[in-house]
């Protein structure tokens, strides 16, 4: 089944959280661990890419357009994550 760009998404953490927070850790490790738990919680059909950009199966297409992005990420725990993801030595 062929895919189409439903739109983009900014899941990486931004600096100014990493800012607060002030903890040495794998950036690249949270954002990973960060995408890997949004595309769980989305409808079948649905993918976010590394890039940020957004698919869907055309059969579910209407419905990920409509998915709100910003609620999905508010749940994820990223201090959570952070912790999980030491820096690399």
């Amino acid at each position: 089944m062929s895919q189409v760009d439903v739109g983009i998404v900014s899941y990486t953490v931004s600096a100014d959280f990493i800012a607060t927070v002030g903890a040495d850790f794998d950036s690249e490790a949270v954002d990973d661990a960060v995408l890997a738990q949004l595309n769980s919680m989305v409808p079948e059909g649905v993918v976010v890419h590394r890039n940020g950009r957004a698919f869907a199966d055309e059969s579910v297409a209407d419905e990920a357009r409509n998915i709100d992005w910003a609620a999905l990420l508010k749940r994820i725990d990223v201090e959570q994550i952070m912790s999980e993801n030491p820096p690399r030595r």
